[in-house]
C-alpha cells in the first residue's frame, strides 16, 4: 500500500469556503448514509456564517495543497464549543481529525476557555474516543427539537435587537451580558449576537421587565443560515435565573414563535439535554419534538451551565 502523504492544518482562508462546505456536507452525509451527501444539509449553511463569525477561529486540514478536513470553534466568553468538524471521506482514518483537534485545543486554552464542549454522535465509538483523548467526556443526551411556528394572540412579548442601534444596542449588549453571567460567570454571547445581527442571519429577541432584561433568544431564520429554509433555529436562549424563571422562559419561546411567522418560517427549532431536565420538559410540553439526537463532551468533565434549573436553550452542533 502507498504511503498516504502527511497532512498540514493552517487557518482557513475565505478562498477555501466552498472546497470547506462540499466536504461538510460530503463527511456529515456520509456518515448519515444520505441518498446524496453533496446536497446534505440542504440549503442551510454552516461553514460560510462560522467562518464570517470569527474567521481566525477556523482551521484548515490540506495535504498535497488539497483541502481534507476544518474545524471552527464559537467564543462564548468563559464558553466555547467547537464544530462542525469534517473530514472528506476517503481521508477517514488516517489521523486528520487528530491534527484539526491539536489547535483546537490550544485555542481553548488561549482563550482561557473555562468551559469547552461539543456535540456529537452518541452512537460513534470513534467520534467519542476522538475526543475522549484530548479530555473532552460524553455528559448529557442532547435533543435538537421542532414544532410548526404558532405565535400566540395578542401582543409580542418581547422586543428584538436588530430594532435597536447606536448606544441603545450597546446598552442592550451590556444587558446580555449581565443576564448570561448571571446564568454562568463568563458567559458572553456579544460575538454570537453581533454575527447573526452583521450576516443578516436572524434577529435576536429580548424579554425585559420592569427590573431588568430577564430573557434573550439568539435566532437565524431561513435559508442560507444554520436553520434553513422554512425554519427559525434558536442558537441560544436564556433567561434570567430565578424564581420566575419558567414564566419568563414561556414569554421567551412565545417571542420566537412570533418572531419565526413574521419572517414566514413554518417551523421553530431548538435545543435542550438532558441536564437540563426542565427546560426540557417545558419544550415537550409546547409541543416541541425531538428530530435529532446527540451527546453533548464537556472539557473538564463538569456539567458548566446544564444544570436543572437552567432554562437555557443551546445544542452545540
Amino acid at each position: 500500500m502507498a504511503e498516504v502523504p502527511p497532512a498540514a492544518v493552517r487557518p482557513l482562508a475565505e478562498a477555501d469556503l466552498v472546497d470547506a462546505d462540499r466536504v461538510f456536507r460530503m463527511a456529515f452525509g456520509t456518515f448519515l448514509r444520505a441518498p446524496d451527501p453533496r446536497q446534505f444539509f440542504g440549503d442551510a449553511e454552516f461553514v460560510r456564517t462560522r467562518w464570517h463569525a470569527d474567521p481566525r477561529a477556523a482551521f484548515a486540514a490540506v495535504r498535497e495543497g488539497r483541502l481534507v478536513g476544518s474545524n471552527f470553534l464559537a467564543n462564548w466568553g468563559s464558553v466555547g464549543f467547537f464544530g462542525p468538524l469534517s473530514v472528506d471521506p476517503p481521508c477517514w482514518g488516517q489521523g486528520v481529525a487528530k491534527l484539526l483537534m491539536e489547535p483546537t485545543v490550544a485555542l481553548f486554552d488561549s482563550w482561557g476557555t473555562r468551559h469547552a464542549g461539543l456535540f456529537t454522535f452518541a452512537q460513534s465509538a470513534l467520534h467519542i474516543g476522538l475526543y475522549q483523548r484530548f479530555g473532552f467526556w460524553p455528559r448529557f443526551l442532547t435533543a435538537v427539537m421542532s414544532m410548526p411556528a404558532a405565535p400566540p394572540a395578542g401582543a409580542d412579548p418581547g422586543t428584538r435587537m436588530s430594532g435597536v442601534a447606536g448606544p441603545a444596542r450597546s446598552a442592550a449588549l451590556a444587558s446580555v451580558r449581565d443576564l448570561t453571567d448571571a446564568v454562568y460567570p463568563g458567559l458572553d454571547l456579544t460575538r454570537e449576537i453581533e454575527s447573526v445581527l452583521n450576516q443578516g442571519l436572524g434577529d435576536v429577541v429580548l424579554i425585559d421587565d420592569t427590573a431588568a432584561l430577564q430573557g434573550v433568544a439568539i435566532c437565524h431564520i431561513g435559508a442560507g443560515t444554520e436553520a434553513g429554509g422554512g425554519n427559525c433555529y434558536v442558537k441560544f436562549g436564556a433567561v434570567r435565573p430565578g424564581q420566575h424563571a419558567a414564566r419568563h422562559f414561556g414569554l421567551l419561546l412565545d417571542a420566537c414563535h412570533r418572531l419565526a411567522a413574521d419572517k414566514g418560517a413554518a417551523a421553530l427549532a431548538a435545543g435542550a439535554n438532558a441536564g437540563r431536565d426542565k427546560a426540557w420538559q417545558a419544550l415537550a410540553r409546547r409541543g416541541f419534538r425531538i428530530r435529532m439526537l446527540g451527546v453533548s463532551m464537556h472539557r473538564p468533565n463538569d456539567a458548566g451551565y446544564s444544570r436543572s434549573d437552567s432554562y437555557l436553550i443551546d445544542d452545540w452542533r
